[in-house]
């Protein structure tokens, strides 16, 4: 922030997290910069009349909304007439700031057009005392201390009256208004860097799948000699390699405990992991220390049992959702949405994780699987899946290369993220030092020069 100036003269604001004010700024509680307050509501979940597709009905936003979106326009589900009048919500005109008091405090949007809430969130709407951009940005900076003014026994959470008498210190109308011009100017510059990096990032991923995809699929020699696979997805693949059925690599395919075999009293905490489909993040298994069981049921579901090398599998919504069981995972059970497969000394496990986690595989997972509403894996679906098999020296090299690649591509994902954390960080302590007066921005004037986005990218790495 060395770049803005300083105002000339400052007072104890008496508040430790805040420090210093502007002489001439004053304290206010919110209630007093706003006109309504409005809460909205919940009507029956399982009245179908009350409720209508997104784009039918009045938008009903939830918490889920305004932490993906700042301008709602449209959310996922949408009220109907009958469902406003059942719950006797009021329509929120378009402008109205959305703030949300339970789960996820002080969440912050605008809306972009007339809609109602839920009960999680308020409809504030500012009087003439106040801009309401200016009074956003306050808002959105104040979310790190609202455990101060917030209180529960179970989780933090807010109402209209605690909202009401949270602090708002405000300079002139004229100030407020060039404050929040001066925010709105340069958090654009960053939030158009921030699209850049994760669009960067999205890339960097789809690149990586992509040089991986073909080496495990048409192997490292780009003059091998080809032959047709037989397989729509797969194309040729070198004449050497064999095309087979995923079952005639495999020594045991099972699914997990069902039905009789086990039940929610079976659970303890902190015994032998059950792995579901859950517990399968980016490869890797994450156990939940309350889904496990005691040594008698563990005895008694040894045949779930998984070995080292095996791959589990999620039987239902994401397909092709895998992961490779490591040493220090033997002995843990196959949970009753997984199924585990043993390989034979034909394919190795890490080989074949790439296979199936591969887009064609996915997709021929897709087509074959069981379901008329959620995709369905079965030992039976997943052993007629067709994947191509080198020879197990050829898989070796070809997973050598696959790790030295992923490293590049890891890097250069983690510093496009690490850009992106330190743009959102600047973004955040830009806003607070501009609404608390920190830094003086009163002669602040918009640049006209195409070097705007050039002088944002240099501040936000400096």
């Amino acid at each position: 922030m060395s770049k803005y100036q300083a105002y000339p003269e400052y007072k104890d604001s008496e508040v430790k997290w805040l420090g210093n004010l502007p002489n001439s700024w004053y304290e206010s509680s919110l209630k007093y910069l706003l006109s309504s307050v409005i809460a909205g509501g919940t009507p029956d979940s399982s009245n179908e009349i009350y409720w209508t597709e997104s784009g039918n009905g009045t938008p009903w936003v939830s918490i889920a909304d305004i932490t993906k979106n700042t301008l709602i326009t449209s959310t996922n589900k949408d009220v109907t007439n009958l469902g406003m009048l059942a719950k006797n919500l009021k329509l929120l005109p378009k402008g109205t700031i959305l703030y949300s008091i339970f789960a996820s405090l002080g969440k912050i949007a605008v809306a972009n057009k007339p809609l109602v809430t839920n009960q999680a969130i308020l409809g504030l709407t500012p009087n003439k005392k106040v801009n309401n951009s200016f009074l956003c940005f306050w808002l959105s900076q104040l979310e790190s201390h609202l455990s101060l003014f917030s209180t529960s026994n179970t989780q933090d959470n807010l109402n209209a009256e605690k909202v009401g008498n949270l602090p708002v210190f405000v300079p002139s109308l004229n100030e407020q208004t060039q404050i929040a011009a001066f925010l709105d100017h340069e958090t654009a510059k960053i939030d158009t860097l921030i699209e850049k990096q994760q669009q960067l990032i999205e890339l960097l991923k789809e690149k990586r799948q992509a040089v991986i995809s073909h080496a495990v699929t048409k192997g490292l020699n780009p003059d091998a000699q080809m032959k047709d696979s037989g397989v729509e997805w797969l194309g040729e693949v070198p004449e050497h390699w064999v095309v087979a059925q995923l079952k005639f690599n495999t020594e045991l395919m099972q699914t997990g405990p069902f039905g009789s075999q086990l039940h929610a009293e079976d659970y303890v905490e902190n015994g032998t992991p059950l792995i579901n489909p859950a517990h399968m993040v980016n490869g890797k298994i994450i156990p939940d220390p309350q889904i496990s069981v005691d040594e008698e049921t563990r005895e008694r579901l040894s045949r779930h049992q998984l070995n080292s090398g095996d791959i589990i599998f999620a039987r239902r919504g994401e397909l092709g959702r895998c992961a490779v069981v490591q040493e220090n995972e033997v002995g843990w059970l196959c949970g009753t949405g997984s199924l585990k497969a043993t390989l034979n000394s034909k394919l190795l496990s890490e080989y074949a994780y790439l296979l199936i986690t591969s887009d064609g595989v996915v997709a021929e997972l897709s087509l074959e699987s069981k379901g008329s509403t959620m995709d369905n894996l079965n030992t039976e679906t997943l052993g007629k899946i067709r994947t191509p098999v080198p020879p197990i020296k050829e898989q070796q090299e070809i997973l050598e290369y696959v790790e030295t690649v992923s490293g590049k591509y890891k890097l250069l994902v983690e510093n496009a993220e690490a850009a992106t954390k330190i743009m959102q960080e600047r973004r955040t302590a830009l806003i607070s030092a501009a609404v608390t007066g920190k830094i003086d921005v009163r002669n602040w004037v918009a640049p006209t020069t195409s070097s705007d986005t050039n002088e944002a990218q240099q501040e936000v790495t400096a």
